[in-house]
Parts: C-alpha cells; sequence; structure tokens
C-alpha cells in the first residue's frame, strides 16, 4: 500500500515512473572490479548522463552524496561473495532504519525465485517490505528466476517472480530478461508493479540499447542495469543512451547516435 513518504521517495528514484537505476553494490559480490574503485567519477559520470538512481551497500554511502548531482540513491539489504560456498545464498547485510540513517530514498532486496534458499529470503523480503511500509520508504525487489532447473530466462519463471515481489508488498520489481518484447509482455502482464531489468554482464552498446528498447516496447518501465553501465568504456555515455531510450522513447539508433556512441553491431 503507497503512502505519502512511498510516493514522494519513489519520484526520486524514477523520472515520470520510468526508472534508469544503476547497482553499484558488486563490490560485496566480486571485489573493486573496474568502475568500483574509483566510484566517485562514476557515480558522477551515471548521473550526469541521466541516471535516475544509482545503489550501493550502506558502507558506501559517504561516497555517493557528494558525486550523484542530486539523484536517487537506494541502500541494498542482501548480498553474497562469488568466492563464498553458494552465491545464491544472499544474507542479511543491513535494514531499512539503517538505510534511513544514511540517507536513501529507497532500500533493495535480492530474491531467488526457486533457489533452496527461496524460502528463508521470501521470509526476509516480507520483513522488509513490512518495515519499510512504516518508514514510507519504496523497495525495489530483485526478485530473478534462478535455481535447480529454473530456466532464468523462462517468461513464465520470470513472470511468477515478479508477482511474488508484488505478493510481498514491493513497489518495484527487477528481474530477468525474456530475450525478446513479445515474450517479456507477459512478465510485465503478471504484475501491476512497475517492471524493470537486469543487465548482466557487458555486451555491445547495440545488443545493451536493444535490450532495452525491447524492455520498452512489451511494456516495461525501465532498467536496473549495472555491469553493463559502470564497466563501459564511457559510462555516460552508455548511461545517456540508455536514459534516451526509458526517458525520451529513442530508437536504438537514435539513442545510440545521441550519446555519441557507434551504430555498428
Amino acid at each position: 500500500m503507497t503512502t505519502t513518504g512511498i510516493d514522494a521517495r519513489l519520484e526520486r528514484i524514477g523520472t515520470d515512473g520510468t526508472y534508469v537505476i544503476v547497482p553499484m553494490d558488486h563490490g560485496i559480490t566480486m571485489g573493486a572490479v573496474q568502475g568500483l574503485k574509483d566510484i566517485e567519477s562514476t557515480i558522477d559520470g551515471i548521473t550526469s548522463g541521466g541516471a535516475d538512481a544509482v545503489l550501493t551497500q550502506k558502507g558506501i554511502a559517504p561516497r555517493v552524496h557528494e558525486n550523484k548531482n542530486g539523484k536517487g540513491y537506494i541502500v541494498h539489504l542482501n548480498g553474497s561473495t562469488t568466492i563464498g560456498p553458494d552465491e545464491s545464498e544472499k544474507r542479511m547485510t543491513g535494514t531499512v532504519e539503517e538505510a534511513v540513517r544514511v540517507g536513501a530514498d529507497a532500500v533493495s532486496f535480492h530474491i531467488n525465485v526457486g533457489s533452496d534458499h527461496e524460502p528463508d529470503q521470501i521470509t526476509q523480503l516480507a520483513g522488509v517490505t513490512e518495515t519499510a511500509e512504516r518508514f514510507g520508504m519504496p523497495v525495489l525487489a530483485m526478485a530473478y528466476a534462478r535455481g535447480p532447473g529454473v530456466d532464468p530466462e523462462d517468461p513464465e519463471a520470470l513472470g511468477h517472480a515478479v508477482r511474488l515481489a508484488e505478493e510481498l508488498g514491493a513497489d518495484v520489481v527487477k528481474t530477468g530478461y525474456s530475450g525478446d518484447a513479445e515474450s517479456f509482455q507477459h512478465v510485465v502482464e503478471s504484475t501491476r508493479l512497475p517492471v524493470v531489468i537486469a543487465g548482466g554482464s557487458r555486451g555491445t552498446d547495440r545488443e545493451t540499447i536493444e535490450m532495452v528498447r525491447g524492455v520498452m516496447d512489451a511494456g516495461g518501465a525501465g532498467v536496473s542495469m549495472g555491469r553493463s553501465i559502470f564497466q563501459h568504456e564511457d559510462p555516460e555515455a552508455i548511461a545517456r543512451a540508455v536514459a534516451g531510450v526509458v526517458h525520451d522513447d529513442r530508437s536504438t539508433d537514435d539513442a545510440l547516435t545521441n550519446a555519441g556512441l557507434t551504430l555498428e553491431a
């Protein structure tokens, strides 16, 4: 259930109901990879390029605020590492109250629907949304279809994941992309929440922007795209291209050209 506070804060992390969010919580998962060592410059570039909000773990908050150019800030509340025993077992790393204290406009939580850890993550996400509502804090649920025998691009599984996020009280939901606009329409229609997609590992600029175009054509609300943006040679340019599609409804070629990126495949 929305409140005045939730509505006001959603406006801080989006533009007219669309979202270009750049997660940079990968330092806990993968370490200080390209784009995250000098995270200050990266944040400055992507927010200058048109990103609506950046997302980190709570400890990075002091490095965010002076560099986000007045854009939104989301604190992620669970995590795991690639070198640990099971990357899909996300553990709580923060609370809604801590996010409030470090100046967040929203919180996010990752759940792997279909994994062995789904039961615990359902319970934890339900607790996060209950607390967040009391604080008037929006919740971005990162609801992925992941687990034994689960196809992470299956639109039925993705539709189940986004519906679960709505059922548990999230305000915006992020999930994987099914590969094309036609199949992704089922995912979008599975919930009344704004649906944004993950970017995953970097492809070509054209592949990235064509994927974003497909999401918007399917009725999606934008992206929550990390490595495809912050590991780019020019994070500001790729953020501008993504924002061109999400915010300005540009075509793939127009978005790439406007951002000064090559039109080559």
